[in-house]
């Protein structure tokens, strides 16, 4: 087994928490693997070929891999008790959780300057004036990771755990249209360029999402039907 794989290991252990039920959720474990396939792509994008960018990528990896290990931590004292809501993981406090928990778990398997260089990764991923290359790339793909469908998955497990339906959904989308978060988001949250423009791709299959599910909701579909059926008699 390579020292990544080992990595990899110990991040879904660490990740996959016992839930109230006794049983486990992986929705970390799920993400975590989600952000190190972005990183693995965002360094291949044009933006970063002909440029002066390093990036080291086994403590990119190893930092995308326990980048939630502190909302996991959180959880386990919580006894499962605790959401996941993606943008709770880029609290200050939860992601100096998750480098000490990556130090503690990576402690006597990677050389110690690799682990400090992932943990300084996690936490500098959540500054936005960072200049380190790799907390850059690891900001733009936590960022994604809540921008298109999948964001609204992982907003829509928060739904389900407060007991609120479609309706509080689709008020909570538009609170956020109203009051331009979207653009904020894109405007402030990707460091690079090429990274934004997916952003924008995601968010305009969001935005088809919701649609959707408020023409479901409204049953216009039904109402379009009934009006026309009501001409032809």
């Amino acid at each position: 087994m390579s020292e990544l794989e080992i990595v990899r290991d110990l991040a879904r252990q660490t990740l996959t928490v016992a839930t109230v039920g006794g049983e486990f959720d992986n929705s970390l474990w799920d993400r975590a693997e989600r952000l190190v396939r972005n990183t693995e792509y965002i360094c291949r994008l044009p933006e970063f070929a002909g440029t002066a960018l390093q990036v080291d990528r086994f403590c990119l990896k190893g930092g995308a891999y326990f980048c939630e290990a502190g909302l996991a931590r959180r959880i386990e004292q919580a006894k499962g008790a605790v959401r996941f809501v993606a943008r709770e993981a880029e609290n200050k406090d939860l992601l100096e959780l998750s480098a000490q928990t990556a130090v503690e778990k990576l402690k006597g398997v990677v050389e110690s300057s690799r682990i400090d260089k992932i943990a300084v990764i996690i936490t500098e991923s959540g500054d936005r004036f960072t200049r380190m290359t790799e907390a850059m790339v690891l900001s733009d793909a936590r960022n994604l990771d809540d921008m298109g469908v999948i964001g609204i998955f992982n907003e829509s497990r928060r739904y389900v755990f407060d007991g609120k339906g479609p309706s509080d959904a689709l008020q909570s989308w538009k609170n956020k249209v109203d009051y331009r978060y979207w653009q904020a988001r894109l405007k402030e949250g990707f460091r690079f360029e090429e990274v934004r423009r997916i952003a924008e791709l995601r968010l305009a299959a969001a935005e088809s999402f919701m649609n959707q599910l408020k023409f479901e909701t409204e049953a216009q579909d039904l109402k379009d039907m009934a009006v026309a059926l009501q001409e032809t008699e």
